[in-house]
């Protein structure tokens, strides 16, 4: 269609400026050489009649409905009539053709360029003194080429449009997979987050309120008998919740653990944890911390983060399953890793060797770990496998995250050692 088509809408204007010219050209060359004849009346009836009817298709609209037919049948007919009174008006057929090529199907389009171009031959062969070859052959090769070139025309129309369809519908297909990609990555956000938040409540906020639970009930266990030593673990369930305190404002605002922004980096943080715990626990099981090796420049904040986590989490097992009487933190700095042992020599426990697998690959163990060391406290401690469930898992998935290793190695009567190995060239998530 001329109007969905810049090309095709130029082509309709040059065509319709062609035949109003040819039209005019025509009419002219008739009056200046034949003054004052019979016909001349009727040959500028005709003409202005021919005009008129061409400029009453464009309100008819573009598409072969009988009206729109019956007017090109009509045109034609006029136009007839004015090549037999004066073949000069013969080269208004090229328009004519654009026309007929434009309305008609093709093979009726086709018919009609032949029919006209036959009686464009048939009149200027009736009219001529002699017989001339250039009257046979030129119009059929005008015929050609007009018609030629306007199916290639409308091919290439064609084409376009069928080219412009499918780049419509790989620009929706581009469109609809963006959205559904960022509904995925927002999907994947929320989950990610909600995992980060349920791994930074229960190493920080649940692992000090067990504490303080433990702590609390052995001071009402205590309080007639020793006041002074239900006053000592009061007092220490109170620190325990001034840090947890800590902790949940700075888990609010997302910062770093309490102990790394007090200063002093991870080793001084390590430290810190392992006093804290052996006060916590009066001394059983005392908890040592080693550091071995320098590094070559600080650790980033998200490795020491994890690692302190981590240790935290690995302390908090020792304390309520493994019955240990020592335990002890070990960060070693090996230039290109860093790695963090944790260890006691509680009861232990027997490792499943699917659970030894995918413990050397670091990936976190679908079934579930079995990270109980003995008997849970039964004075109304909460119920063991809810930290089993989570414990080692979100240890395993922090050391994911930074491209490292969780391996656990344990016998029973011979403790545990819990190793993360952290690599220092990339501590982005490779997932």
């Amino acid at each position: 269609m001329p109007g969905s088509d810049p090309d095709a809408r130029w082509l309709a204007l040059l065509m319709h400026a062609a035949f109003f010219l040819l039209l005019g050209a025509s009419l002219t060359r008739f009056l200046m050489r034949h003054p004052g004849e019979a016909r001349t009346p009727w040959i500028i009836a005709l003409s202005l009649t021919l005009a008129a009817l061409y400029l009453l298709g464009p309100v008819l609209g573009s598409r072969p409905t009988p009206r729109r037919l019956a007017w090109l049948g009509l045109l034609v007919l006029v136009w007839m009539v004015l090549v037999v009174l004066a073949p000069s008006f013969a080269w208004c057929a090229v328009p004519l053709f654009y026309t007929g090529l434009r309305i008609l199907p093709p093979r009726a389009a086709l018919a009609l360029v032949a029919l006209l171009t036959a009686f464009v031959v048939a009149a200027q062969l009736r009219l001529a003194t002699g017989f001339d070859p250039n009257l046979v052959l030129a119009p059929p090769a005008v015929a050609a080429v007009a018609t030629a070139v306007f199916v290639h025309m409308q091919r290439q129309a064609v084409r376009q449009r069928e080219l412009a369809a499918r780049q419509r519908e790989l620009i929706d297909d581009l469109l609809r997979t963006r959205r559904e990609l960022a509904a995925t990555e927002r999907r994947e956000g929320t989950l990610a987050e909600r995992q980060r938040l349920s791994m930074e409540i229960h190493d920080t906020l649940a692992q000090g309120l067990s504490s303080q639970q433990m702590l609390l009930q052995a001071a009402d266990r205590t309080w007639s008998a020793d006041p002074e030593a239900a006053r000592r673990h009061v007092r220490t369930a109170t620190g325990i919740a001034e840090r947890n305190l800590a902790e949940a404002r700075r888990f609010v605002h997302d910062l770093a653990p309490a102990d790394l922004a007090e200063g002093g980096g991870l080793e001084a943080a390590l430290h810190a944890l392992a006093a804290r715990e052996t006060a916590q626990a009066q001394g059983t099981p005392t908890v040592r911390c080693h550091v071995e090796g320098t590094p070559h420049a600080p650790l980033p904040d998200r490795v020491q983060s994890a690692l302190l986590r981590i240790a935290q989490g690995a302390l908090a097992n020792v304390r309520e399953h493994a019955g240990a009487t020592a335990a002890g933190l070990t960060l070693t700095h090996l230039g290109d890793r860093v790695v963090l042992d944790v260890g006691d020599n509680g009861r232990g426990f027997t490792t499943e060797p699917e659970d030894e697998k995918r413990n050397a690959r670091g990936v976190r163990d679908a079934r579930g770990e079995r990270d109980a060391r003995g008997e849970r406290d039964a004075r109304g401690v909460r119920d063991a496998r809810a930290v089993r469930g989570h414990g080692l898992p979100a240890m395993r998935a922090r050391v994911r995250q930074l491209g490292g290793t969780l391996t656990i190695e344990s016998a029973p009567g011979e403790g545990t050692v819990l190793s993360a190995e952290i690599p220092l060239t990339t501590t982005e998530d490779p997932t």
